[in-house]
């Protein structure tokens, strides 16, 4: 019997194998039903609640230094006011003003302090990379694990750079969405501003749909990036897009449901001071909890599909076994006394 941790040499024969017989499965109501229920189930036993609180932990500290990254980068081909500007006014969105201040005061605090130094600076500019890159690092980790892969163990400080590496590829992609929607609502506002003359009744729900159409392919594409870059793995486009799709869609919903249950409970006021940061982390958690799950789904979608999620050069396929304890303490004590009283020379 074939083991189930297999190296990426095997894995890219296999893929090659399969790829060259594909299955055409369609996705019926009772499919889609199946893969809703095994996703449940990936969601209950990768602990994905308790994946997505350590996420929003990292979060709070890497928030500051990945926004500067992103509006630094943003700022060579753009303005910098124009996009310190589009990304209050998103953060706003999502959040609420108190909390898209605070942020914003993170922002303006870690910035302002500027050494001559070179060697100061030079620490700096590190420390901002590896701060705004946590975050994706704990994201890549999370989703590892819910789709079984492992990065191998000799790879240890390597396997850490290519990490950071595509973290911040995924900072620059991060900028040049921005950057793209920038462009686009530019354009959206002067296609409104015809439909406007053509329509004036309908101005209101013109502006609204296109908005909400602007977001949904932003955050596709953002969500797509995340399932094809982050994971140790290579996985087929098609699934990629099916499952960004997904997820998209989950967000979009969980947007105006996390919103309204942070607007009908007040917690600002009820935490103080300490009430935007709390709305932060309330956000970050309920949102990494539907990115999670569209994680699952996509693996779970794959499959149903007949194709699987392969580990790259650097990964492995994991398998969890659990085995039952046979017998209790006091019976086991007892065989290890025996084995010394018949193998009194032997080593246990």
């Amino acid at each position: 019997m074939k083991s189930l941790i297999f190296d990426a040499m095997e894995g890219n024969m296999e893929e090659k194998k399969i790829s060259d017989h594909p299955l055409k499965v369609r996705l019926t109501f009772k499919g889609l039903w199946g893969i809703l229920k095994k996703t449940g189930n990936d969601f209950i036993k990768c602990r994905i609640t308790r994946m997505s609180a350590a996420l929003a932990y990292y979060t709070v500290f890497s928030i500051a230094p990945m926004l500067i990254l992103i509006i630094s980068v943003s700022a060579v081909f753009y303005g910098r006011q124009a996009i310190e500007g589009n990304i209050y006014g998103e953060i706003k969105s999502f959040v609420g003003n108190a909390a898209a201040v605070q942020i914003q005061e993170l922002i303006k605090n870690a910035t302002i302090s500027r050494s001559s130094n070179v060697f100061a600076s030079g620490a700096s500019i590190i420390a901002l990379i590896i701060g705004s890159t946590s975050v994706f690092s704990e994201i890549q980790d999370s989703i590892n694990v819910i789709w079984g892969l492992k990065a191998k163990p000799k790879r240890g400080w390597f396997k850490i750079l290519i990490n950071r590496l595509l973290s911040f590829s995924i900072i620059v992609s991060l900028s040049f969405i921005l950057l793209v929607s920038l462009i686009v609502s530019t354009v959206l506002d002067v296609l409104v501003g015809r439909l406007i003359e053509l329509f004036p009744g309908a101005a209101v729900y013109l502006t609204y749909s296109l908005n909400l159409l602007l977001t949904f392919i932003i955050i596709t594409l953002l969500f797509g990036i995340i399932f094809k870059v982050l994971p140790d793995a290579k996985i087929k486009w098609r699934d990629v897009i099916t499952g960004a799709i997904t997820t998209a869609f989950l967000f979009m919903l969980g947007k105006f449901a996390i919103s309204f249950y942070l607007g009908e409970k007040n917690i600002g006021n009820t935490y103080g001071a300490a009430g935007s940061i709390i709305i932060i982390l309330l956000w970050v958690y309920y949102s990494a909890i539907i990115l999670y799950f569209g994680a699952a789904f996509t693996k779970q979608y794959a499959q149903y599909k007949g194709r699987r999620i392969f580990p790259n050069d650097y990964a492995v396929w994991t398998e969890q076994i659990e085995r039952e304890n046979i017998g209790s303490l006091q019976e086991q004590s007892a065989t290890i006394v025996k084995k010394e009283t018949f193998f009194p020379h032997s080593s246990i």
